[in-house]
Order: C-alpha cells, then sequence, then structure tokens
C-alpha cells in the first residue's frame, strides 16, 4: 500500500492550490460585481442565487458518480481542467455578459462557477476525506492546507484588484495548471472489495435516504444554519468596505482581515478534530450554529471598522468545527458506502436549494431595510433552527455496518 505520508502531503498541495485558485477568483466576487460591473444588491442577489442553482444541479450527479466510482481520480482531474480556464472566462466571457444583460451572464456564469467551484469542492472534499479514512490520516488536518491556500490569495486579493481585478482571475489560472499537475501524480489503491462496494451503490439506495427522518433533521439544521449563514457571508464584504472612508481602502483592509481570519480558521482547521472528538459530534454542531447566529447578528449591532472586523474572525472558529463535525456525524450515522452522496446531497445541495431562494430575498433587503438590520433578522432565523436541532440531531451512531478491511488485490487508479 502506497505511503500514507506521501498521500496526505500530495492531497494537502491539492487542498492548497484548489482553495488558491478559488480564493484567487471569488473571495472579492461581491465586490467585483458591485464596483467593477455596477451592479445592485438585487442584481448580486440573482447571481448568487443562479450560482447556487446550477450548484445544486451537478451536486447529487457529483455525489452518485463519486460512490460509484469509489477512489478514482476522475472527477478532480475534470474540475481541475476546468479551472485552468478561470481567467479567461471571468475577463472575456462573464464581465461582458454580465454588462451586456445581467440573467444572461448569470446563466453562463452559474453553469461554469456552480460546477468548477460550489459543486467542485464537496466532490473533493468527500473524496479527499474517503482517502483519509482509508490511509489513517486525519482529514482536518489535510483540509487546514485549504485554508493556508485561501489565506494566501486573499492576503494579496484586495492590492491586487485596486490595480486590475485581472489580475487575480489570471492567477487563479496559474494556479490550476499546477492543480493538474498534483492531480496527475497521486495514485491510490483500491481494493477488489472497495471497487464492489462502490458498485453495489444504486440509485435506490440513494432514494432511501430520503426514507429517513433523521436525514431530513440534519437537513433542517443544514438549511436553517449553514444556509442562511451562507447567504449572509454572501455580500459581508461590500457592507464591510462600506464602513471604510473609500471603498479601495475597505477591500485591502478586507483583504488583509480574510487573509488573518483564514490563517487563524486553518490553526483551527488542526485543533478542531480533537474538539470534535471530545464533545462530539452533533454538540459540535450546535457549537458551530450558536457562533453563526453570534456573528450575524454582531454584524447588524456593531459600529465602525474595530466592530465589524472582529465579528469576521468569529468565521475562524466555526467553520472548522462544523465542517469537521458534519463528516464525523454523517459517518457515524449513515452508510458509508454513500458517504459523497451525504454529503453533497444532505450537505451542499440542501445548502445550495436555501441559498437559490434566500440569496434574491436578502438582496432585496440589503436594499430595502439596510444591511444591519437584514443581519438582525437573517441572525434570530440561525439561531431559532439552532434550538430546534438542538432536539432533532442524532446523539449517538443510529446504524451499524461492517466493515471489511481487504488488502489483496488491488490495483493502482
Amino acid at each position: 500500500m502506497k505511503s500514507s505520508k506521501s498521500l496526505y502531503w500530495k492531497l494537502s498541495a491539492y487542498f492548497f492550490f484548489f482553495f488558491f485558485t478559488w480564493s484567487s477568483s471569488y473571495s472579492l466576487f461581491s465586490i467585483w460585481l458591485g464596483q467593477e460591473i455596477k451592479l445592485n444588491g438585487s442584481a448580486t442577489g440573482l447571481i448568487f442565487s443562479a450560482n447556487a442553482i446550477f450548484a445544486l444541479c451537478m451536486q447529487p450527479l457529483y455525489g452518485y458518480i463519486s460512490d460509484r466510482i469509489g477512489l478514482k481520480k476522475h472527477i478532480l482531474f475534470f474540475i481541475s481542467c476546468l479551472l485552468v480556464f478561470v481567467g479567461p472566462f471571468y475577463i472575456f466571457v462573464y464581465g461582458p455578459l454580465l454588462q451586456y444583460n445581467v440573467l444572461i451572464g448569470a446563466i453562463i456564469g452559474g453553469l461554469y462557477l456552480g460546477v468548477a467551484f460550489l459543486a467542485g469542492i464537496g466532490a473533493i472534499e468527500t473524496y479527499i476525506e474517503k482517502v483519509s479514512r482509508k490511509y489513517k490520516f486525519e482529514y482536518g488536518k489535510s483540509r487546514m492546507w485549504g485554508s493556508l491556500g485561501w489565506a494566501a490569495a486573499t492576503f494579496f486579493a484586495g492590492q491586487l484588484f485596486n490595480i486590475n481585478p485581472h489580475i487575480n482571475f489570471w492567477v487563479a489560472s496559474v494556479s490550476a495548471v499546477i492543480l493538474v499537475a498534483i492531480i496527475f501524480s497521486v495514485k491510490v489503491e483500491m481494493s477488489s472489495y472497495e471497487m464492489e462496494k462502490a458498485e453495489s451503490v444504486t440509485l435506490r439506495d440513494v432514494g432511501n435516504l430520503f426514507l429517513l427522518k433523521e436525514f431530513w433533521f440534519f437537513m433542517i439544521y443544514v438549511v436553517g444554519v449553514t444556509c442562511v449563514y451562507g447567504v449572509y457571508d454572501q455580500q459581508f464584504p461590500i457592507y464591510y468596505a462600506s464602513l471604510f472612508p473609500t471603498e479601495s481602502i475597505g477591500n485591502q483592509v478586507f483583504g488583509y482581515l480574510n487573509s488573518f481570519q483564514v490563517f487563524l480558521e486553518a490553526g483551527m482547521m488542526f485543533a478542531a478534530p480533537f474538539i470534535v472528538n471530545k464533545i462530539g459530534a452533533k454538540n459540535s454542531l450546535i457549537l458551530a450554529g450558536f457562533l453563526m447566529g453570534f456573528r450575524i447578528i454582531g454584524s447588524g449591532l456593531v459600529v465602525g471598522p474595530i466592530g465589524i472586523s472582529s465579528m469576521k474572525l468569529i468565521h475562524a472558529l466555526e467553520l472548522p468545527i462544523m465542517l469537521i463535525a458534519i463528516f464525523k456525524y454523517l459517518a457515524a450515522n449513515f452508510d458509508t458506502r454513500l458517504s459523497s452522496i451525504l454529503y453533497l446531497v444532505g450537505f451542499q445541495f440542501a445548502s445550495q436549494i436555501g441559498a437559490s431562494v434566500l440569496s434574491p430575498i436578502a438582496g432585496g433587503l440589503y436594499d430595502s431595510v439596510g444591511f444591519s438590520r437584514t443581519y438582525l433578522i437573517m441572525g434570530g432565523m440561525v439561531l431559532v433552527f439552532n434550538v430546534i436541532s438542538m432536539f432533532t440531531l442524532l446523539n449517538s451512531k443510529k446504524h451499524k455496518f461492517i466493515r471489511k478491511d481487504v488488502q489483496e488485490n488491488t490495483q493502482i487508479i
């Protein structure tokens, strides 16, 4: 069996450069739409809604294919090649289309961004989580490098945006070329038993998930807590930049702050598995939910750059705990053969459905009642659903499955 250490470092590097590519092209996305493309809050909300719709169309497909092919790396290779063209797409296709017709631009952009990033990240995370379970390294320590990749890109993103937003897009394409080289070098062993187990996944298995009330209770948490939080975070950079004397100063400071926050997030990603293992997956999800609600409400109450910056840093605490807890919760309570489908449908898909509905509503509220009041409404929703989840999420393993470790008859994929 190939060295666990070698795979850990290669997949950690893949995480780093994927998030570097994503951050370079997307961390200032809402600022780019508002300041460069000159769109208002409602139009921006429409674009985020389109992104969510296309992502949710791809997530079940990614999940089913991923579970059917097991540890084969076909999806990661496809995503990596797609991202090589991210710079030219933003500069020569997406931006001009949005200026010509917002609806057409939103559809074309939603298709590309949904497939490459918003659905792609779930496929990547579930693949590496599967490999981490097989080769016995902690997923959170590998995912930490993704946070570092995002931080490294955002550190310069604000400055480069003020010079020329196109620079960030070209940097993203260069980073994606490295992604392709990394995935070429990754070799994962897959036993005959693992191949048979993956091929045993059927659409009926997927359908049976929706007959489980426990699965629906989990999705209630996702939509009511993590989805509302995600919608809140979409246009947060616009509000943040508006609190400074000029938008360019706000963009630059946001880049620095976002980078610092993600460095803290990376450190928490290293510590999160210990916290989740200590207090349990369910309690960790509830803790993350209260942190999300506190940040949203706090963003509506604080005044000035220092207060809003302190709210931004809370993200470094809750995201690692929530992400690790979700994987451990799903692995503990549902069939591990369906790990990709569980994550991509139960978490990612449910989040995007909620975002597709809530993003335009949030955009309209931003324009009509302002950011602060909208944040108070959204924060209250998160706290209500988090309290409900205290009584509906599972405390312990609900289903038990026999796991076999078959070492013979392996092949490299």
